[in-house]
């Protein structure tokens, strides 16, 4: 098949499942393969060979190879990154530990709040002091840095997250760090702040340059290995790593931020969500996203997801904002659960069904794989209630047992409540629809959104199985399946653009004292990075650049963003700058404060080629499905009985054919429950659209 010139692949690897696409022209092939933990590269390509035998081809017919990996967010999250080290600014050493006033709990005498990644016994200072203008007020200690190698060797550092005081405004002292320890400790990775944060706050800076330093080491070998095996199979295209601000970026930007790597594949899946949205002409959208180890969820308006510059990784009280490490990255607005089709179940001290977020991961899996797993998970929930067929779970690559699962429930669950295994599943998939619909309710209240006035597309191999339920509870009339919604994230990947967004600091008051000549340079500078970080992969695509000020009124602790023109900055336009922020302000908060002084504090220039926009689908007519290709008996936890339920094949299912709940969907990733409250027809994408019954 060498003859084939446009052969694109995604590949996805999640906490359980690796998902893999190959799209050649309209043709699109899809694999599920369970993930290898220990080596993911090992799984990846496993499942990138079965599709390219599938598909008839071999990797020298891949001309883009497209990666999203959880593999730096499970380091954080499991503790099982590099033995980093952090040099600050003397009498900074315990900036991690301080962090800021806020307490996500304000009432709890015993908050535990998050263990920072960096313990105090690898925490150095330098004497040092740059101030906010990057004016020197002390010189750097130059005496000082041997004494900190030799202390940074004898406690065998794998990697140091240099952040100084200030050093966005000058980095000459940081600079100076790293050469000097570099030379010093050879093969030792040195993330300097002003690199990875360039931006005020110093908490959070250090937060992010510390765990991009925790998990460069590990993400760096990964790339490596995957590249050189790559390679070895006769790859010669293009690879390109998806971030968590929804755009691709290079291996060797990959390999130098990894830390913009902790939400890719999520973000993946929103990308996806906001092109079946584009395609269903929806304009208000909740993104659903349950896989084997969480689900997301975004909100998605006006085509566009939502964005934001702060994300928090390893949350202690699921929900909670502030009770995570916080990382200063671009990233998708969502929120994610510990809610999986591998969560765990358990009961707690009061009798209470509890999900999550411990997962049984991909090793050694639910206890129906036969893996070794005795944990109940969610998924040994679905199977036990009827959800799932035993026969074709992931295409038929795994045969489930439900007697395994049964006394898993019956052990973990079951026993304890007092009920047998069948309730005590109902149980378990009653609460873990619950556990997303708080979820959903959280994140629509913190954006100002109605979750009723939304249309939620589900995707993920868990999400069409409780997608209806989740909408029943949250009020949501509509739901969308779109087509290979079980590998969603990795299909969005191939229509994500390759992009680049940098965001520095350069406080700024509007007035007379701003500097005009400053903040063109910096805006300059920064333009030519981001250019030059995607020009390498865009392959001669046209670009667009996008500027946004990040900007408040003085003495206000945050920020909006504010969209700048594209002319360059000059007086003239400070009335222009401040009718932009007046008119986001009222946006967002229905008012002004009139005469206050409004500030700059950082600015962005995000530099990405165009992505495709979808086209609308065309309406088509309902008419009947044909007859069910099977029946199943399904447990109907209110009527505590089991009732026999149709059964059809998507691939049986034309446009607009009708199909009248409860019945069961199949397809080679998932199953789609379709409730006795929802009815299905396909629309003219081939989306499976769930429509509430009057």
């Amino acid at each position: 098949m060498s003859d084939t010139p446009d052969v694109l692949m995604a590949a996805d690897i999640g906490g359980t499942f690796t998902d893999v696409v190959l799209q050649i022209g309209e043709r699109r092939l899809t694999r599920k393969v369970l993930t290898t933990p220990d080596r993911p590269e090992v799984g990846m390509l496993g499942g990138l060979g079965l599709v390219l035998e599938d598909a008839g081809a071999s990797f020298a017919d891949i001309r883009t190879l497209v990666h999203g990996t959880t593999l730096a967010t499970n380091a954080i999250i499991e503790r099982n990154g590099a033995k980093t080290a952090l040099v600050s600014t003397k009498g900074f050493r315990d900036t991690l530990e301080i962090a800021t006033e806020s307490r996500f709990d304000q009432y709890d005498l015993m908050i535990e709040k998050p263990t920072p990644l960096v313990p105090r016994s690898l925490r150095f200072t330098v004497p040092e002091r740059v101030d906010v203008n990057g004016r020197v007020l002390l010189p750097l200690d130059e005496n000082a840095l041997p004494q900190l190698a030799e202390a940074l060797h004898d406690v065998e550092v794998e990697a140091v997250a240099v952040c100084f005081l200030h050093s966005y405004a000058n980095a000459e002292h940081e600079l100076r760090v790293r050469q000097y320890i570099s030379g010093a400790l050879p093969g030792v990775a040195v993330c300097l702040s002003h690199q990875v944060c360039p931006e005020a706050r110093e908490y959070e800076r250090a937060s992010t340059t510390v765990a991009n330093a925790y998990v460069q080491p590990r993400i760096e070998g990964y790339l490596g290995r995957l590249a050189s095996q790559l390679e070895a199979c006769g790859f010669s295209g293009t690879i390109f790593l998806m971030t968590s601000g929804g755009g691709l970026t290079s291996l060797e930007a990959a390999r130098a931020f990894p830390v913009r790597l902790v939400e890719s594949g999520p973000a993946g899946g929103a990308i996806f969500a906001a092109g079946i949205a584009a395609v269903a002409d929806e304009h208000n959208v909740l993104s659903f996203d349950m896989g084997g180890t969480t689900a997301k969820i975004c909100l998605i308006e006006g085509g566009e997801p939502s964005t934001t510059r702060l994300f928090e990784v390893d949350r202690m009280a699921r929900f909670m904002k502030g009770s995570g490490l916080p990382l200063r990255i671009p990233v998708m607005e969502m929120v994610e659960i510990g809610a999986g089709g591998g969560s765990i179940a358990q009961v707690d001290s009061v009798g209470q069904i509890t999900i999550g977020p411990r997962s049984v991961s991909s090793k050694p899996g639910p206890a129906c794989y036969d893996l070794g797993g005795d944990f109940a998970s969610v998924t040994d929930a679905d199977l036990v209630i009827g959800l799932l067929d035993p026969d074709s779970f992931a295409n038929g690559a795994i045969t489930l047992r439900p007697d395994l699962s049964t006394a898993a429930l019956a052990k973990d669950v079951g026993d304890k409540l007092g009920v047998d295994a069948t309730a005590a599943a109902y149980g378990v998939f009653e609460m873990v629809c619950e556990n997303m619909t708080s979820a959903a309710r959280m994140h629509a209240a913190e954006c100002g959104a109605n979750l009723e006035a939304y249309t939620m597309i589900a995707f993920g191999g868990a999400a069409p199985l409780h997608a209806a339920r989740v909408a029943e509870k949250a009020g949501i009339g509509k739901v969308l399946i779109p087509a290979n919604a079980g590998v969603g994230s990795a299909v969005g990947f191939l229509a994500a653009p390759i992009a680049y967004e940098i965001v520095r600091s350069s406080p700024q008051r509007l007035g007379e004292d701003f500097d005009f000549d400053g903040v063109n340079s910096l805006l300059a500078e920064m333009s030519a990075d981001a250019h030059t970080l995607v020009e390498a992969g865009a392959a001669g695509e046209p670009l667009f650049e996008k500027r946004v000020a990040f900007m408040r009124y003085v003495g206000q602790g945050h920020e909006i963003t504010v969209d700048l023109p594209d002319e360059m900055m000059s007086p003239r336009m400070i009335g222009d700058l401040r009718a932009r922020f007046e008119a986001e302000y009222t946006r967002q908060f229905s008012r002004i404060i009139p005469l206050a002084d409004i500030e700059a504090i950082n600015w962005s220039v995000l530099v990405s080629t165009r992505p495709g926009r979808p086209q609308p689908a065309p309406g088509v007519p309902r008419r009947s499905a044909m007859p069910p290709c099977a029946t199943r008996l399904l447990f109907d936890g209110r009527t505590r009985e089991r009732i026999e339920v149709p059964v059809y094949h998507r691939h049986e299912l034309g446009p607009g054919m009708f199909v009248d709940g409860p019945a069961l969907i199949t397809e080679v990733e998932t199953t789609v429950f379709v409730t006795a409250h929802f009815d299905a027809h396909i629309d003219g994408a081939g989306c499976i659209v769930l429509q509430k019954k009057a």
